[in-house]
C-alpha cells in the first residue's frame, strides 16, 4: 500500500489525531552538510488512507520543531514553543527559542473538506519559561500540560544547558497559562508549629517571627556515579512569597528531617526530553537526559503525581547511577586513542590525563588518604588539586571553571565521608 503526497522525510515534527485525521506540523531535515526546518501542515485520512497537504489561512508559525501540539474539545489544535536556528556564518549556528502560541482552527464542519485558518494566540497568565525539549501531556479539566526540558545558552564553540523539572498548565477554555504549585504532605508537626506561632503572635513575642525568605531556594543534589563521577542535580522551588504553609527556617529543618528538603525528597531530576503520560489524573515522568559537564545521562527513573491533589512525587522506580549510560563517550576516547597513535602534540598532557583516569578506575586507594584526626575542610585544603584535575578529566576541557570548582569539592566530600 502506497500513500503518495505526504510529507518528506523528518524529525522533530509533531502529530496529533483530530477527528478522524493526523495532523502533522513542522519539524526538520538534516544532512551532512545542511538542514531546513518546516511549517508545513499535512493531514492524514484515517477512512481513505490519504495524504493531503493543508494551506490554512491567516499567518501561522515560523519554521521549528520540537513545539508543543495539543487538540481541544472543539477540534481545533494548539501550538507552543519550539526551536529552529539558521547560519550566522560559515560553521557557526544560532538558535532560537520559540515562546510564541498558534491556534490552527477547523472551519467548515460537515463540509467534504474542512478549511483550516491561523491566528495567534496571546495567553494570559504566568508562561513557561523559555526552553526546548518540554514534555506535553493533555491533563483534566480541558487543559495541557508542560513537563520539563532545557534552556541552552548557546556560545560559537560550546553550549551549556539549564534544565527544568517544573510543570506548567495551560487552560484551553481561558487561553491562560499557570506554573504548578506543589502543596506537600501536611504533617502534624507542621500543624503544631503553625499553632505555636498564632499563640506567640497573640502574645506579642514578634521575636520569635522570622522574616520568611523571599527569593527561589535553590537545592543542590549529588550523586556519585560507578565511575567516580558526580552528577550534580539542581533544584529550585519557589519562594515562602509564594508558600504561606512556611513559617520559618526552624519549621523548614522539621520538615527536611520528616522527608528530604522542604518535605519533597521525591521530585524528579530536572531533565528534557522525558516521556510523559496521564492516566486517571495522574501523571506519570520517565526517563529523559540531562548533562554533566560535557556529557549527557540517560535516565531509567520513573515517578508520578496525583494532577487532582498536586501534594506530592511518588518515586515509582529509583534512577540507579551505576545503570547510567554516558552518550559520546566513546567518540571522544576513539579520538584521544587516534591521538596518542598519531603522536600528537601535547602528548605528555594526555599521558597525565590517562593517568589520572586509570588512577580513577583502579579505585578509591588511588586518591589521597585522609590523615588520622583530619577535618573534612583540611582534607579539602590538602587535596584539592588532586580533585580539581580528577574532575577536569571527567567534565572536559571547555566546563567552566566555577562548575569544575564545584564538582571537585563534591566528589572529595564524598570521599571523605567514605573514608571516615
Amino acid at each position: 500500500f502506497r500513500a503518495p503526497g505526504g510529507p518528506s522525510g523528518r524529525s522533530g515534527h509533531r502529530m496529533v489525531a483530530c477527528k478522524r485525521q493526523l495532523i502533522i506540523f513542522g519539524g526538520f531535515h538534516e544532512s551532512a552538510r545542511d538542514y531546513i526546518y518546516y511549517n508545513d501542515v499535512y493531514a492524514f485520512n484515517l477512512d481513505s488512507f490519504t495524504w493531503s497537504k493543508l494551506a490554512p489561512a491567516g499567518i501561522g508559525p515560523a519554521p521549528r520543531s520540537g513545539c508543543q501540539m495539543t487538540p481541544t474539545a472543539e477540534s481545533n489544535i494548539v501550538i507552543y514553543g519550539g526551536y529552529s536556528k539558521q547560519r550566522i556564518k560559515k560553521d557557526v549556528d544560532k538558535g532560537t527559542l520559540h515562546t510564541d502560541m498558534f491556534l490552527l482552527k477547523a472551519e467548515g464542519a460537515g463540509k467534504e473538506e474542512d478549511r483550516w485558518t491561523w491566528s495567534r494566540l496571546s495567553p494570559s497568565g504566568v508562561k513557561p519559561t523559555p526552553r526546548s525539549g518540554f514534555s506535553v501531556a493533555a491533563a483534566p479539566n480541558n487543559r495541557c500540560l508542560l513537563f520539563g526540558g532545557v534552556h541552552d545558552e548557546e556560545e560559537e564553540e560550546s553550549i551549556e544547558g539549564d534544565f527544568f523539572n517544573d510543570i506548567y498548565f495551560y487552560d484551553m477554555g481561558k487561553n491562560r497559562w499557570f506554573p504548578a504549585q506543589l502543596k506537600g504532605p501536611k504533617s502534624e508537626k507542621r500543624r503544631r508549629r503553625r499553632g505555636r506561632q498564632a499563640e506567640a503572635e497573640a502574645a506579642g513575642e514578634e521575636e520569635l517571627q522570622l522574616p520568611p525568605p523571599q527569593g527561589p531556594l535553590e537545592i543542590v543534589k549529588e550523586v556519585v556515579a560507578e565511575d567516580g563521577t558526580v552528577m550534580t542535580i539542581k533544584q529550585v522551588i519557589p519562594g515562602a512569597a509564594e508558600d504561606k504553609d512556611r513559617c520559618g527556617s526552624e519549621e523548614e529543618e522539621e520538615e527536611e528531617e520528616e522527608g528530604g528538603a522542604l518535605g519533597r525528597p521525591a521530585e524528579p531530576c530536572p531533565r528534557c526530553s522525558a516521556m510523559v503520560a496521564v492516566k486517571h489524573g495522574v501523571l506519570y515522568v520517565y526517563g529523559g537526559m540531562f548533562e554533566v559537564g560535557d556529557r549527557q545521562v540517560t535516565l531509567s527513573d520513573l515517578h508520578s503525581i496525583d494532577l487532582h491533589r498536586m501534594d506530592e512525587w511518588k518515586v515509582l522506580l529509583e534512577m540507579d547511577p551505576k545503570t547510567q549510560e554516558w552518550l559520546e563517550e566513546s567518540e571522544s576516547d576513539a579520538e584521544e586513542d587516534d591521538d596518542d597513535v598519531e603522536g600528537a602534540e601535547g602528548g605528555e598532557e594526555e599521558e597525565e590525563s590517562s593517568e589520572e583516569e586509570s588512577e580513577d578506575e583502579e579505585g578509591e586507594q588511588q586518591h589521597p588518604a585522609v590523615q588520622p584526626g583530619e577535618a573534612q575542610a583540611q582534607y579539602l585544603a590538602r587535596t584539592e588539586q588532586h580533585w580539581l584535575r580528577l574532575a577536569r578529566s571527567h567534565m572536559g576541557p571547555e566546563a567552566k571553571d566555577k562548575k569544575v570548582l564545584k564538582v571537585a569539592h563534591a566528589m572529595a566530600k564524598t570521599f571523605y565521608e567514605d573514608a571516615v
